[in-house]
């Protein structure tokens, strides 16, 4: 298979896992666990996701080397909140720094894409707002009740990983696959 033929695939895997850790998310307030476990699963997978994307969309690899790095850190936040060495709120700083970085990536790469380019943009600049958890990560902030207003911020970036990055993902499929005639 061809990266041409498994972008549309990628893509709209990206976007399922995308939709589904968010989905895990509210399910874990409503109903409680598994929902916490899988939601946490998910972002690891979403990172490890969005690096495949990175790798078959990027012709610059240095960004490519920023979104891996970003991919690691999501990877850090899911270790790190399953086997309960931190809680979730510190882990979920440490996954956000990781998409921050791949909206980095994303960013870029969307200038590249004209029909993607404002949806990436917005995105993008959503995900970025997990930078503003990095000063959380290095006071090692793991109680969201005491936490100071500035890291609430950077759960915004959450609206960008969870739903713009998913639904730019959709869009990215269903383009490809127009372009070429399915």
């Amino acid at each position: 298979m061809s990266a041409d033929s498994s972008l549309p695939l990628l893509a709209r895997t990206h976007a399922i896992v995308g939709f589904a850790a968010c989905a895990c998310l509210i399910l874990l307030y409503a109903v409680g666990e598994p929902f916490g476990l899988l939601n946490d699963v998910g972002n690891a997978l979403l990172g490890l996701l969005s690096l495949a994307l990175a790798w078959l969309l990027s012709g610059r690899q240095v960004l490519v080397g920023v979104a891996a790095v970003g991919a690691a850190l999501t990877v850090v936040g899911t270790i790190l909140v399953v086997s309960g060495i931190t809680g979730f709120y510190l882990a979920g700083l440490w996954s956000s720094f990781g998409f921050a970085l791949i909206g980095v990536w994303l960013l870029n790469a969307s200038r590249s894409l004209p029909h993607l380019r404002r949806a990436g943009l917005v995105a993008g600049g959503v995900m970025l707002l997990g930078l503003l958890g990095v000063p959380g990560i290095l006071m090692g902030l793991d109680d969201m009740d005491s936490a100071p207003a500035w890291a609430f911020v950077a759960g915004v970036s959450w609206a960008g990983t969870y739903l713009l990055f998913p639904a730019w993902s959709l869009r990215l499929a269903g383009r490809d696959r127009a372009e070429r005639g399915l």
